[in-house]
């Protein structure tokens, strides 16, 4: 028997509902659509479904607005189905229900991510620990503690030892093989990076060396030096080196596949800031990229930087790529569909209702309050009275009568701001929400059980005493 869903939805968004649900086709559900006596499907909570629904009409499960707050689980509870949100936009919903059974899971990985300070002679160790807090809440497993040429690290013992004592792990990065020696004998986990020249460190100390060739580009030494760390048992990881556009970096791209072809089971490492850090272009494609070669060549861990600001968000970019491509070659598909962490300057698809959609939605408002929508048009303004289509902000003005009304012509003005972005970009826009830019610049979580707090323009204005 075929599961019957509920759906429940405002009246400005019925017709559009069921037409969507009629255009599913053939499904495994059968389907009814419920109104709740409300104009909007986002203004409705847990506690008005549970006033108004009464009988369910048999169905087994009932799906509400992405947007409507409150305890499902009590919901649930209530009317005896489970009781799920659907996805924001009803347009939507065919994806929704095409991914629902085969939602990706993004908890795994097999990336590890060291994530350099690339000044920490320079920092204090509680300035060191702080910054490591961050890379390791953004998704960093093992904290880069790099050193500067010519500059003296007095604190590096101490520095390795606060680290691991607040519960990371820990590699020493410096040219300086002594550097290197005082950072194994602290206790560092990795040591990056040792030659064919200094590999003799390996046997001074228990840290995991990262190997490098001797010589730019010379795999054979580096596969010397792979031969003689797995020769006595110990841990290590391959780095041909990457090098940046458009000094070589097709042809060091070609080393790392060399060396898995030689060395299939051999664990590598990529550093990858020699293309975020020198590249000015946005940084979420290129991890996105660099991170599809690694899934693919299997190379299990990447160090990265974050010095330049257009990179101040490198560590959440891999941390996300990691999962995505992870979760795509595990499920031999493409890398679409599984997440928009990556996804920061524009959506697959921004405008998920077009003109004549909206101008319907439009023509079913009876009270004076502005709806704001963004279509390929442009930017949609309406209420009541009407509605009007620009693609300028500015260009509502004339028509709108807020002289009187400062705190409503502020917000409206910040609505038309970020529809307007979001419409030159092609971002998704919704009303009252932040504009999304992926894990870039991630929005808080909206606590789902709880109503919105009211906005600051809405807040009420003490009441002005009467001139004497």
């Amino acid at each position: 028997m075929s599961e019957h869903l509920l759906f429940l939805t405002g009246r400005m968004a019925e017709t559009q509902l069921r037409r969507v649900l009629g255009e599913l086709g053939e499904t495994d559900f059968t389907w009814e659509v419920r109104v709740l006596g409300v104009q909007v499907a986002a203004l409705l909570t847990a506690d008005m479904i549970r006033r108004r629904l009464g009988d369910i009409g048999g169905a087994d499960r009932i799906l509400i607005p992405g947007r409507c707050r409150g305890d499902l689980d009590a919901l649930s509870a209530h009317f005896g189905v489970p009781v799920e949100r659907g996805p924001d936009e009803l347009m939507d919903i065919p994806a929704f229900f095409g991914r629902q059974r085969r939602a990706p899971d993004l908890s795994r990985h097999d990336i590890l991510i060291f994530a350099e300070l690339v000044d920490a002679p320079r920092m204090s160790v509680e300035a060191i620990l702080a910054q490591a807090a961050r890379y390791a809440a953004d998704g960093a497993d093992v904290i880069d503690v790099g050193g500067l040429p010519q500059t003296p690290f007095p604190h590096l013992e101490d520095t390795v030892r606060a680290l691991k004592a607040a519960g990371h792990r820990v590699s020493v990065d410096s040219l300086d093989v002594d550097e290197l020696r005082r950072g194994g004998r602290a206790g560092a986990d990795y040591l990056l990076s040792l030659t064919s020249e200094t590999l003799h460190l390996a046997d001074e100390v228990e840290s995991t060396p990262i190997l490098i060739p001797a010589r730019p580009g010379d795999l054979d030494d580096l596969a010397a030096s792979v031969a003689h760390m797995e020769a006595r048992g110990r841990a290590y990881y391959a780095d041909p080196i990457l090098d940046p556009l458009p000094f070589g970096f097709t042809a060091s791209i070609a080393r790392y596949h060399e060396l898995r072809r030689r060395l299939p089971d051999a664990p590598m490492l990529m550093g990858t800031g020699n293309v975020s850090e020198l590249t000015d272009a946005d940084t979420p494609g290129m991890h996105a990229l660099m991170i599809g070669i690694m899934a693919e060549l299997r190379i299990g861990a990447l160090l990265t930087t974050q010095v330049s600001p257009h990179c101040r968000s490198a560590v959440r970019e891999i941390d996300a790529a990691r999962r995505i491509m992870f979760a795509a070659r595990e499920a031999q598909s493409l890398p679409r569909d599984f997440s928009d962490a990556l996804l920061g300057l524009r959506h697959r698809k921004p405008f998920p209702y077009g003109p004549d959609e909206i101008a319907a939605m439009a023509g079913a408002v009876k009270d004076p309050s502005y709806r704001v929508q963004v279509s390929e048009a442009g930017i949609h303004l309406y209420n009541r009275d009407g509605m009007r289509v620009e693609t300028d902000p500015f260009a509502f003005w004339p028509a709108l009568d807020m002289q009187a009304d400062g705190a409503h012509a502020f917000y409206l003005g910040v609505e038309l701001a970020r529809a307007q972005i979001a419409w030159q970009l092609g971002k998704r826009y919704s009303q009252d929400e932040e504009l999304g830019w992926g894990c870039m610049r991630p929005r808080p979580a909206a606590e789902m059980n709880a109503q919105c707090a009211p906005g600051a323009t809405l807040e009420r204005k003490p009441k002005e005493e009467p001139a004497p």
